[in-house]
């Protein structure tokens, strides 16, 4: 049976994902100008090959954040669908479940575009 208290935990976790995700996306800007600015100034070929190693494993937490998203936001849907059909239909906990899988959505119809 899901509850308020279940929808507030799942939805959160969305959100937490959809921050870390986006957090994992500004680091590998970041560390692909390092890297660029790197190669640009001759530096060390050691340096250079440890900081490509820094970039790949940053590249490489994208799609293990986009894996779980998809599975919380599967969750929190799942939970919203239950709620929704014993009649829990409105409330501040419900809209920001609801504003959050459309966030996510989004993002997803981006990345696929």
């Amino acid at each position: 049976m899901a509850t308020l208290r279940n929808l507030k935990i799942k939805t959160s976790t969305c959100k937490r994902i959809l921050k870390e995700l986006r957090s994992y996306e500004k680091e590998v800007e970041r560390e692909a100008a390092k890297t660029a600015d790197m190669k640009e100034k001759g530096a060390d070929p050691y340096d250079l090959k440890q900081q490509e190693n820094v970039l790949a494993e940053s590249r490489m937490m994208i799609p293990d954040c986009h894996k779980r998203l998809e599975v919380a936001l599967a969750d929190l849907k799942g939970t919203l669908a239950e709620l929704e059909e014993s009649d829990n239909k409105d409330g501040p906990d419900i809209e920001d479940a609801r504003s959050t899988i459309t966030e996510v959505a989004q993002l997803f119809q981006a990345t696929d575009a």
